[in-house]
């Protein structure tokens, strides 16, 4: 399993990670993005199992992101990891494909509600 976590800072990227570790997803490749557009990219070249993206990144956002790779053919499950989690937001997410968004702060246990049944 390849897992693609796209967030501008490094540091979230790192916290993304040892989260997921935490949550007992610790045997998967992680595959990392510092833009939407470096996702998408990413995306296309890795094929990961799963992206977990920030929304607010600049160059290309996560919904920009989810939006393209939706009209490129992709289906790779695709959840978000970021700092806002309101009605609207996730209304967006959904309408745009996205299965999940998590809102700052999270848990392992966040983790492991959302993720399990989507990655083994």
């Amino acid at each position: 399993m390849k897992i693609l976590i796209a967030d501008d800072s490094r540091v979230m990227r790192q916290i993304v990670i040892r989260t997921l570790r935490q949550a007992g997803y610790d045997d998967h490749d992680i595959v990392e993005a510092e833009d939407g557009r470096d996702a998408y990219e990413k995306v296309q070249a890795e094929k990961p199992d799963l992206v977990l993206s920030d929304w607010n990144m600049p160059n290309m956002t996560g919904i920009e992101c989810l939006e393209a790779l939706r009209s490129a053919g992709s289906t790779v499950p695709f959840g978000f990891v970021t700092s806002e989690g309101s009605e609207e937001m996730r209304g967006k997410a959904a309408d745009a494909g996205a299965l999940f968004l998590i809102a700052k702060p999270f848990t392992s246990e966040t983790f492991t509600e959302h993720l399990d049944g989507v990655i083994a």
